[in-house]
């Protein structure tokens, strides 16, 4: 095990019919695009949640950074500005790792999504940690569930 992707198991699901699991736009390019399982219309102001039903597996030390793509700025942004997915979070008991993005239309007109287009991308990074602050407590959750 390396790094990837994969579909989240059935029961955990949101969505019926296939998953098209994120990929690179060129051989170079740096971020995988996730892709709407769903049609969705977001009013200007409101935040529209899309479950990918894709989960992504990493090594320790490494994460998942999510972020809108550049053709969406101006348009729509994360709702949490930035996602950020933990090596653990791929196995968690709440949603089996089930990554959800959450878009904001920042615009003044309806932002509409149709099932297949590209929504966000994400790139793995590898990180550091610090000497001091660190906890031995795992991840007991899904989505936000850290810090609680």
């Amino acid at each position: 095990m390396s790094r990837g992707f994969e579909v989240v198991r059935d029961w955990f699901r949101k969505h019926e019919g296939e998953i098209q699991l994120p990929t690179r736009g060129t051989k170079v390019a740096m971020g995988y695009d996730f892709y709407s399982p769903i049609d969705l219309v977001i009013p200007p102001n409101k935040i529209g949640k899309i479950w990918t039903d894709v989960k992504a597996y990493m090594e320790v030390g490494e994460c998942l950074l999510l972020n809108v793509r550049s053709s969406q700025g101006g348009k729509v942004m994360l709702a949490n500005t930035q996602g950020w997915i933990d090596a653990d979070y791929y196995s968690n008991v709440g949603n089996d790792g089930n990554i959800g993005i959450f878009l904001m239309n920042i615009s003044d007109v309806d932002y509409v999504i149709k099932k297949g287009d590209r929504i966000a991308q994400g790139a793995f990074f590898n990180y550091l940690v610090a000497d001091n602050g660190n906890t031995e407590d795992e991840r007991s959750g899904g989505f936000g569930s850290s810090g609680k």
